[in-house]
């Protein structure tokens, strides 16, 4: 949560509880007003939260194509390294830059799928909604908060059963999962 955001939680949290007081004390006018303002933070912040989440989404689409121009420079200098060894028929030669190129190509496959994911994960308005209800309504379920009518009504039953439970992760140790992903992130890297 960015300082802003977090700001206008706290704000919104303090508009709560002088509205509570506020009715405590019989003053409906003034709870109506803590009210109001509470009701104004709180769709500040959501709107802060909307904002950042377009602007990592941005941020990741200039990190791709920067991406990808590099790695059209890096094919361009393959293709003319093609045709050098073509001119001169040296048929090693030919085989090593053909090699070269292969491999340019699946590592360039990889940065895409790559981007791609992160793309995907980046983009809050791209998630199905009956994902991020899923999710509220676990969180819910687990704080023992009642969210059905402000979901739509929408029915759960039998969705939050299909999650894995606590005991039935996946059997290769985290530690070596992101050791893997580690590497591979490295050898996509360019070296710089």
């Amino acid at each position: 949560m960015s300082g802003l955001e977090s700001t206008f939680f706290h704000s919104d949290c303090a508009e709560s509880l002088f509205q509570l007081k506020a009715l405590a004390q019989g003053n409906t006018e003034g709870a109506r007003i803590y009210a109001s303002n509470s009701i104004r933070k709180k769709n500040e912040a959501l709107n802060l939260l909307r904002l950042s989440s377009r602007i990592d989404a941005v941020a990741s689409r200039v990190e791709t194509a920067v991406s990808m121009r590099q790695v059209t420079g890096s094919m361009s200098s393959v293709v003319r390294g093609l045709d050098k060894a073509m001119q001169s028929m040296d048929l090693e030669r030919i085989s090593l830059v053909m090699d070269k190129f292969e491999n340019q190509l699946v590592d360039v496959d990889e940065q895409t799928s790559y981007m791609e994911t992160t793309m995907n994960s980046t983009t809050a308005q791209g998630m199905p909604q009956d994902q991020v209800d899923l999710l509220m309504q676990q969180v819910a379920d687990e704080n023992g908060i009642e969210i059905h009518q402000q979901l739509g009504g929408a029915s759960l039953a039998g969705k939050v059963s299909d999650l894995p439970a606590e005991g039935t992760r996946s059997t290769v140790p985290l530690a070596d999962q992101d050791e893997a992903l580690a590497q591979r992130l490295r050898a996509l890297r360019p070296a710089t």
